[in-house]
């Protein structure tokens, strides 16, 4: 499956659920948000039924998001099950960690591609005022707890770190990058962006380039990794849009998702999929395809017109400053 430029779209990511159990700052507002009906959301059996067209129309990677995909009762059952019924796809997983200690001896067995872990800041204090009230010490622990166990399964860790100045710039960024090397979890810093109603400002920017300068040993010992480029290149469609650089004196590579001021739209292969169906082609536009009423009539006929009709709307590129778009309702 094609867009009009050209871009084969071989990644959807998925949203099982708009519930999550943070109030993160800069994802939802502090007056909290309504949630979706459950009889809105997408059944298990829709969302098998809709990997079933995905795959007729070569996607190749699906990643499960929220919310936080881990509160919806049976996610880990209904992983299993579907990496046993199509293993032709990389299934990966989003989760801020807080149920890792519960679930990590499960999805260590499940045979997943990918656990990517939200983690922003390792000061206690902080993190507590940016989820409003979480614990890190769960999410720490839990980290630790699945790492010795998918090292046996071949299921990669990866750590996602919003970049805000005034909470996690300076010293914090460096020990993010020990912490994750230390534990042999790959880093991936992701610039922060503005999305209605988060408190988003320009003097609360960084760019991708001042990380790596305020990383240890400076830009100097860092160069971007060439033989691996980007995520989503043209070797590797199912992947995203991080960029990765080398560490030449430890060897540690880290990623970058800079949305922002160096954007990855000419290299997008992904559609997102909200839970309750919309299809949005953008994470940066409104536009969207509904598809429930199709998916749950199982009409695969009407199906494929709306996934096509969902490529031909996917635009050239997309603004991260328009600030249109509520994360916390399309998962990411």
């Amino acid at each position: 499956m094609k867009d009009f430029f050209g871009r084969s779209l071989s990644y959807a990511r998925i949203s099982v659920t708009d519930r999550c159990n943070y109030r993160c700052r800069y994802c939802m507002p502090e007056e909290g948000v309504e949630w979706i009906p459950h009889d809105k959301v997408l059944s298990y059996e829709d969302i098998l039924y809709l990997l079933g067209i995905l795959s007729d129309f070569g996607i190749k990677k699906i990643r499960f998001t929220g919310g936080e995909p881990l509160v919806r009762k049976g996610m880990v059952q209904f992983l299993r099950e579907v990496v046993t019924s199509f293993p032709e796809f990389q299934i990966a997983l989003t989760t801020n960690g807080s149920t890792l200690m519960r679930d990590s001896q499960l999805l260590a067995g499940i045979g997943l591609a990918s656990i990517n872990i939200s983690l922003d800041t390792l000061d206690v204090e902080k993190f507590s005022a940016m989820t409003r009230g979480a614990a890190l010490q769960s999410v720490l622990d839990g980290i630790d707890s699945l790492i010795p166990i998918v090292l046996h399964a071949k299921t990669k860790i990866k750590m996602n770190s919003v970049l805000m100045r005034g909470f996690n710039d300076g010293g914090m960024i460096s020990q993010l990058a020990d912490f994750a090397f230390k534990r042999g979890i790959l880093l991936r810093f992701i610039e922060f962006m503005p999305f209605h109603s988060n408190f988003w400002s320009p003097d609360m920017f960084i760019p991708f380039s001042e990380a790596l300068a305020q990383l240890n040993g400076g830009t100097s010992r860092w160069s971007e990794d060439e033989a691996e480029g980007k995520e989503g290149n043209k070797k590797n469609l199912s992947a995203g849009p991080a960029r990765y650089y080398v560490n030449s004196a430890t060897g540690q590579r880290i990623g970058v998702i800079s949305a922002v001021s160096r954007h990855f739209c000419v290299t997008c292969n992904r559609l997102r999929v909200t839970s309750t169906g919309d299809i949005r082609p953008c994470l940066f536009d409104d536009a969207h395809v509904p598809t429930a009423e199709a998916i749950r009539d199982r009409d695969g006929g009407k199906m494929r017109e709306l996934l096509q009709r969902a490529a031909e709307i996917k635009p050239e590129s997309g603004d991260a400053r328009k600030e249109k778009t509520r994360m916390y309702a399309i998962g990411g």
